[in-house]
């Protein structure tokens, strides 16, 4: 069972909404899993705690997909979430890493790159999707979502991320926040959210101080305007599976699988979320040509 969850809140009498996430235990499944060298690990993990607050967003089935691609040498990083708090992820590169830049910390620009796109695939149910795209301006990430919500769906927000690394490469601290601005918010209100902000410290450090959710939202909006309305748990989660895998090479054709029979006398599939790796008999195969015929 895992100790990561999210809050959802609202400040300053329904102003401002905010999500505010604990995923160190989640962001480790996924290292663990992919056995990601740091500047990874941190990409990797500000994009899926990004995604899972996004995915509080949802409501009953709904489910999202984020895709990072900067150009840079960790190539994409892809994480997906749903209404109840599951998220997983991957990297094309896992084994990325760079030293330290200017700030002490870890490259994570250098790593994403800047001269690509956030794209977000939302299946809000009945066969219906809602996708949005944004530049990438940052390569940080944090300013990326940032930008995204800024643009592609108009609603003025800020998106803190944070994730720090032990030096065996574990996850020391992972979480983040969104803030958004809900319409017809006083000036005077945005412009304390903006000094706050501005001001605070970094959230991998407040993490990695105990900081609970609640106290980051806390910490930022101050604790006499914050209101919380419901708290829900995290966790790495992938929905893969030998039949879901079975259909997969089912699509793939009658000659692909005559091939898989004749060469392979089987075959393997790895899912690319968690690691996951499905064999395949020939007997297997077999019936499955039957089905095709």
């Amino acid at each position: 069972m895992t100790h990561d969850y999210i809050v959802k809140a609202l400040a300053f009498d329904g102003e401002i909404r905010a999500y505010a996430a604990l995923t160190t235990e989640t962001v480790q499944e996924a290292q663990t899993r992919h056995y990601t060298w740091p500047t990874a690990s941190a990409a990797m993990g500000r994009t899926m705690t990004a995604t899972a607050m996004m995915g509080a967003m949802l409501k009953g089935d709904q489910k999202l997909t984020v895709t990072v691609d900067g150009q840079g040498p960790i190539g994409r990083i892809i994480a997906d979430a749903n209404a109840k708090g599951e998220v997983r992820a991957y990297v094309d590169h896992p084994q990325t890493h760079f030293p330290l830049n200017e700030q002490g910390k870890l490259d994570v620009r250098r790593a994403v790159g800047t001269n690509g796109s956030i794209m977000v695939v939302k299946d809000v149910g009945m066969k219906d999707y809602f996708s949005g795209a944004s530049p990438i301006v940052s390569g940080e990430l944090g300013e990326d979502f940032t930008y995204y919500y800024a643009t592609s769906e108009q609603t003025p927000s800020s998106v803190g991320l944070g994730v720090l690394v032990n030096p065996d490469n574990t996850i020391k601290a992972a979480g983040g926040f969104i803030i958004q601005v809900m319409p017809g918010a006083k000036d005077e209100t945005i412009s304390k959210l903006e000094k706050a902000i501005s001001a605070m410290t970094p959230v991998s450090k407040l993490i990695e101080q105990g900081l609970t959710p609640e106290g980051l939202l806390n910490e930022i909006l101050g604790e006499d305007h914050v209101q919380i309305l419901e708290k829900m748990p995290v966790q790495f989660e992938c929905n893969c599976s030998h039949e879901k895998f079975l259909n997969a090479i089912k699509g793939l054709g009658e000659a692909e699988i005559q091939n898989m029979i004749k060469e392979d006398h089987g075959a393997e599939a790895v899912c690319h979320f968690c690691g996951n790796k499905y064999k395949y008999t020939e007997e297997e195969l077999n019936v499955l040509l039957e089905s095709l015929a």
